[in-house]
């Protein structure tokens, strides 16, 4: 199937990102403020949450400025990779924060104090708000930490209403070990979600096939390629997550080879466009020439009759 890739704005990335920092950040005071106020572990979870996420957003604002640069001496392929470093640094911010809160929340479990409800209320209520805004502002963004935060922040809305039901229930009900229990289980979630999503940035760190890509699938959509007898020693991996690349072989039965490799590149490279795949570098090979010499084992295998 092919993957269509869409061009992605690094300036406009910039932008959502700023604005959902200054948010944040200005929430995420209010937000330790009032779990002191209302002594409430919950809140204090989802402050903390929201305070690490105004950190990393800023450490993530800067990144995305040395990601638009071009390429030079130094980085030939250009920074874009410099943003994943905001998707590493929000998932360590936040597991670190919940490790905090667990800390927090566990011994509350056998003596919960007493949390104020209608105070929780009324900073539930402006987490829904504070957070819808800002995940409403960054939806559409197609950098990796960019969805990392959305789906954070749409999670922070979750999180939020749960604290408005428990809150409620706690007004009606003399349950004040709801607190933490809820704390514990917001906690959770989050860093369920985290570490699910760290995995997709570090499978782009190290190189892995980027996901929704299929090496056996763009290799065959290669081999359809008229003039196209056989590939090898293709590798895929992503620059942001965004923007893939790829490099291999490519085997050609042409009488008149030197004429026909030029060709058969413009086709090859528009099927890989067709796949999502924006820069390839291509080498190829004749059938009746000698055997391919990068000591590849693929290439080996290749070449067996």
């Amino acid at each position: 199937m092919a993957h269509v890739h869409e061009a992605f704005d690094h300036g406009a990335a910039e932008r959502r990102i700023g604005f959902a920092f200054a948010l944040n950040l200005a929430f995420a005071v209010v937000e330790v403020a009032g779990a002191l106020l209302t002594r409430s572990t919950a809140v204090l979870a989802d402050g903390l949450h929201d305070a690490g996420d105004a950190l990393a957003l800023a450490l993530s604002w800067r990144l995305e400025r040395i990601a638009q640069r071009q390429g030079d001496e130094r980085f030939t392929f250009g920074y874009r990779r410099f943003s994943l470093l905001g998707a590493l640094s929000l998932s360590v911010f936040l597991l670190v924060g919940g490790v905090f809160v667990v800390l927090e929340a566990v011994p509350k479990l056998l003596a919960p104090g007493n949390p104020e409800p209608r105070g929780m209320m009324m900073l539930a209520g402006a987490g829904i708000l504070v957070n819808g805004v800002a995940a409403w502002r960054l939806h559409g963004g197609g950098s990796l930490h960019e969805r990392l935060v959305t789906w954070h922040l749409l999670e922070d809305v979750l999180g939020w209403a749960a604290v408005l039901v428990t809150a409620s229930l706690m007004i009606w009900f003399d349950l004040p070990i709801l607190d933490p229990i809820l704390s514990l289980a917001i906690t959770g979630v989050v860093a369920w979600n985290v570490v699910r999503r760290l995995r997709q940035t570090l499978v782009v760190l190290l190189q892995g096939v980027p996901g929704g890509v299929t090496i056996g699938e763009i290799e065959d959509a290669m081999r359809a390629v008229p003039g196209v007898c056989d590939v090898h020693h293709v590798h895929v991996w992503s620059q942001d997550g965004e923007h893939h690349v790829l490099t291999g072989h490519v085997v050609i039965a042409s009488a008149d080879f030197n004429n026909a490799v030029d060709e058969t590149r413009r086709r090859v490279k528009e099927e890989l466009r067709r796949q999502g795949i924006e820069h390839a570098t291509l080498e190829f090979e004749s059938r009746d020439g000698p055997p391919c010499s990068d000591g590849d084992p693929a290439c080996r295998r290749s070449e067996e009759p």
